[in-house]
């Protein structure tokens, strides 16, 4: 694997990195102020904050399961460090008392970073966050009326889609089956998607994309052809072009603004996913291409606010 050394040196920099940090929060009183990141998160601090933390050591246990010859150890001994069954006790506990916190995007990685281990030496320890954030999805979903469909945070598909690949591998059927129900009453009917508005300006996903890579996954091929080319008509042809573009990225130090790296690659991953349904192949995963070769070299050598997640989205991208 042609980066495998240089994205776990990253990941592992950039998890061993405590400041900048930001929490997210919300205390429940004065005795409940204290946002030392090791204290208030034993297993996700470091690498800015919660979910950027749970996702890239989702990647460094990717790196390890492709290329152990190729990344050494220190990935090994970061992820002793974090994932201990106390350490994944506190995080599970913070979850259930604040069964908001990190929904759904927080949820997602850390569901993947279970799925990951599941046949590691952190499989047992990661095994209780799986089981709280199954049950808090399996809670939500019922109450969400609505799916977000922006290009940040909480868009409702680009979780569903992380969600439903972590809880097949997790075997637990209820939630991807839960998943697949949400998906086909909130996007099954969607047609003739207006793109003309992406990106937003500071989108790390595509709404439309994010869609179709969800509904990718809950509908048989044949049916998810058909759909997709009645969501997206003439992707790849004459129509959505920008979505194959590169778009105009920011590597400044400015967090917001560095999302647009990770729209790239998040484009080019769900791109190459969805190509094999449309004749037009090889333009899609053209336009794949044009977008990682743009932003590689930030994944590793740009700003800390672009390194501390880029890594897990280049990985998204190149194993699709």
């Amino acid at each position: 694997m042609k980066y495998a050394a240089a994205w776990a040196d990253i990941a592992c920099e950039v998890l061993e990195t405590p400041y900048p940090y930001g929490t997210a929060h919300a205390s429940h009183g004065p005795d409940d102020v204290d946002v030392t990141p090791d204290r208030l998160h034993p297993a996700f601090h470091g690498s800015y904050d919660w979910h950027s933390s749970a996702h890239m050591q989702w990647s460094l246990v990717r790196l390890l399961t492709l290329a152990p010859d190729q990344v050494g150890r220190r990935p090994i001994e970061v992820l002793d460090q974090r994932l201990t069954p106390a350490a994944i006790a506190t995080e599970a506990a913070y979850l259930r008392e604040r069964p908001s916190y990190e929904r759904p995007y927080g949820w997602a990685w850390a569901a993947m970073l279970a799925a990951a281990t599941r046949k590691t030496q952190w499989a047992d320890a990661l095994t209780p966050l799986g089981d709280v954030i199954a049950d808090l999805v399996l809670g939500w979903l019922p109450k969400q009326a609505y799916p977000v469909r922006h290009g940040v945070h909480l868009n409702s598909a680009f979780a569903l889609a992380l969600l439903h690949e972590a809880y097949g591998e997790l075997g637990r059927a209820d939630v991807v089956e839960a998943i697949r129900v949400r998906a086909l009453e909130w996007f099954g009917g969607d047609t003739a998607y207006d793109t003309r508005f992406e990106p937003s300006g500071t989108d790390f996903l595509s709404p439309a994309l994010s869609e179709a890579e969800l509904m990718r996954r809950v509908l048989p091929a044949t049916e998810f052809a058909g759909w997709l080319a009645n969501f997206l008509p003439g992707l790849g042809q004459d129509a959505h072009q920008h979505l194959l573009e590169v778009p105009v990225t920011d590597d400044s130090g400015d967090g917001q603004l560095a999302h647009l790296s990770g729209l790239a690659l998040s484009r080019a991953w769900q791109l190459r996913t969805i190509a094999p349904a449309l004749p037009v192949a090889d333009v899609l995963r053209a336009g794949a291409d044009r977008q990682i070769d743009a932003v590689l070299p930030t994944v590793t050598d740009g700003d800390f606010m672009s390194t501390h997640w880029l890594v897990s989205f280049a990985l998204l991208a190149d194993q699709a």
